[in-house]
């Protein structure tokens, strides 16, 4: 019988049994300060044993942070995440910046295996000069100020046909063949958001100050620029970002204004509305690839065995071991991830499943970075485990688009099958201006870090008109189309978080196109690049899967007329 309990490695440093406490960790941290080392090798375990510590640490706060969300209401579980951001994380700060000194002042640093040490040590050197004393209580407030969003959005809910949905669940309404029902459910999930506005606007205000402050202080102009520096973007630049939204606007948005004429013309609508743009263009009825969370875990598990079996296996571990939280409810915080558990080697996946076709693609997207997390805890340091977010949302990207090969799991007609792959396809093309726009609107905000809440609205609907986002026509709803921005999450709590996405979405068609010339072969690439972790540089690991890190104009019309292409045969 196979064995599907997670164990987790012993300790060799931090004791089993360790309440998260600073009177429990400082001895810990001072035994890393203050040791002498001698010999590479001594640095090599002096190192291990910090990996090991910050694995534990790692995985408490993931603990506090995944029982927060999956029940925003538990005072107590807001509070037992608070304590380890206001109790344990600023006291940590410094000691980390100190062994962080101790590090790269060794005087055996220089005998340390260049090419397996050098993206750590490269990310260790940038912490230090980034770290400022004052911006330790900076963060602290602005880890406590995010987590008011998810308590904020997590209590809307509305009431539809006499029945309260959360938002989420409410959104499958917008699928609905009647327009009128359609558009009733818009104006409904439109005003709850609506009466929350000057709520969020207020707490943005206050998290854009706070980060423009933080900035100052480690002398950048602007949270911008000194984002790009924490978030270690060596690999590319602002310029490069803009290069992306320019390729996006010239190659991608002519496409999708296509498909909405040709959406508008099936419809047999006057004008396309808000309420017109998810709902089948050939009026037929939402998709119900799986009916309730446990269906969708287990026919997942199936599509990924008949990927491999490795992958498949991973799921059933999960399932085993009950890391997964994946149906709405109300109370329950918005959205989805995937939170890795430094020391178990495992993640958790929690997402807001209303039964629909985008839940089914948010379990592959949320499986692929569930795939990364297992097949990357083979590595050495933890530090090694911390993926930039380009290489993180290449493993999910990729694997929604491989698994639509075993799709036939979750639709047994041929019809539905062609039409969910369609959908994804489109949704793909639309990812990439949605992910332009957000990018273009944080590098706007936070490099006119004194702007109004009116100066905000209007340069978010002249971005979003841009990208193409104008197909619909929103006269007499520009309440709505101003306040749309809210409803991103990365904006309030992960502010820079999403050009990776985009950048991401690019390598993922690459990779499913090999995946498609050569099955074996593509997926051998793609989990050899995911098993590399954070040990090469964003290129290198591009490269392992066999595509490019490369996001200029004619490789974005290559890959944008190879999903065009793709589209067409699924007509046939």
């Amino acid at each position: 019988m196979k064995e599907l309990k997670i164990v987790k490695k012993n300790r060799t440093f931090v004791p089993e049994k360790l309440d998260v406490v600073w009177g429990d960790l400082a001895p810990l941290f001072e035994d890393l300060k203050a040791r002498e080392i001698h010999t590479v090798q001594e640095l090599e375990k002096w190192m291990a044993d910090r990996s090991e510590l910050e694995a534990m640490l790692e995985e408490d706060a993931a603990w506090r942070y995944i029982k927060m969300t999956c029940n925003t209401s538990d005072e107590t579980l807001l509070k037992n995440f608070q304590y380890f951001a206001t109790e344990i994380e600023p006291k940590i700060a410094p000691l980390n910046n100190e062994l962080n000194k101790k590090l790269i002042n060794s005087p055996f640093i220089h005998q340390l295996d260049k090419e397996k040490y050098f993206i750590y040590l490269r990310s260790v050197q940038k912490s230090l000069e980034l770290f400022r004393e004052e911006n330790i209580p900076l963060q602290t407030q602005i880890q406590i100020e995010q987590q008011k969003y998810q308590s904020i959005t997590g209590a809307m809910s509305v009431r539809l046909d006499g029945k309260e949905y959360t938002l989420e669940q409410a959104a499958v309404f917008m699928k609905d063949l009647n327009r009128s029902k359609r558009k009733s459910a818009w104006d409904t999930i439109t005003n709850r958001r609506l009466e929350d506005r000057d709520a969020l606007n207020t707490l943005f205000d206050k998290l854009r100050s706070l980060r423009h402050q933080v900035s100052l202080n480690a002398n950048y102009d602007n949270f911008r620029d000194y984002a790009f520096q924490v978030m270690g973007r060596f690999d590319y630049t602002p310029e490069d970002c803009f290069k992306f939204h320019d390729a996006i606007e010239r190659n991608i948005v002519p496409i999708l204004k296509e498909n909405a004429s040709k959406r508008k013309n099936s419809l047999d609508v006057e004008t396309l509305k808000p309420w017109d743009m998810d709902v089948d263009p050939d009026k037929l009825p939402p998709l119900r690839p799986f009916h309730g969370g446990n269906e969708l875990i287990e026919k997942t598990k199936v599509c990924f065995t008949k990927i491999h079996p490795y992958i498949g296996e991973r799921i059933e571990i999960m399932e085993a071991n009950g890391l997964f939280d994946v149906e709405s409810r109300k109370g329950k915080a918005p959205g989805g991830y995937n939170y890795p558990l430094s020391e178990s080697g495992a993640p958790f996946i929690f997402m807001n499943s209303a039964n629909t076709f985008r839940d089914l693609t948010t379990m592959v997207h949320e499986g692929g970075h569930a795939l990364h997390t297992f097949i990357s805890s083979h590595l050495e340091l933890n530090d090694f485990k911390h993926l930039p977010s380009e290489v993180a949302e290449l493993a999910s990207m990729s694997m929604e688009l491989i698994s639509m090969s075993y799709w036939d799991v979750f639709f047994d007609n041929d019809e539905d099958l062609k039409r969910a792959k369609r959908e994804q396809l489109i949704d793909v093309l639309k990812t990439l201006p949605w992910v332009a726009t957000i990018d273009r609107f944080q590098h706007w905000i936070y490099t006119n870090p004194e702007h109004t809440v009116e100066e905000r609205e209007q340069e978010w609907i002249s971005i979003f008109n841009r990208f193409g986002h104008h197909f619909a026509d929103w006269t007499g709803l520009d309440d709505a189309r101003k306040n749309l921005w809210q409803k991103q999450l990365h904006l309030f709590e992960v502010p820079f978080y999403y050009i990776e996405y985009g950048m991401a979405q690019l390598g993922a068609i690459a990779i499913w196109k090999q995946y498609l010339e050569n099955p074996e072969q593509g997926l051998d690439r793609y989990m050899n690049a995911l098993k590399l972790g954070y040990t090469k540089t964003i290129p290198e690991i591009y490269r392992a899967a066999g595509i490019q890190f490369n996001f200029d104009e004619m490789y974005v019309k290559e890959l944008a007329n190879f999903i065009n292409e793709q589209l067409i045969k699924l007509q046939d």
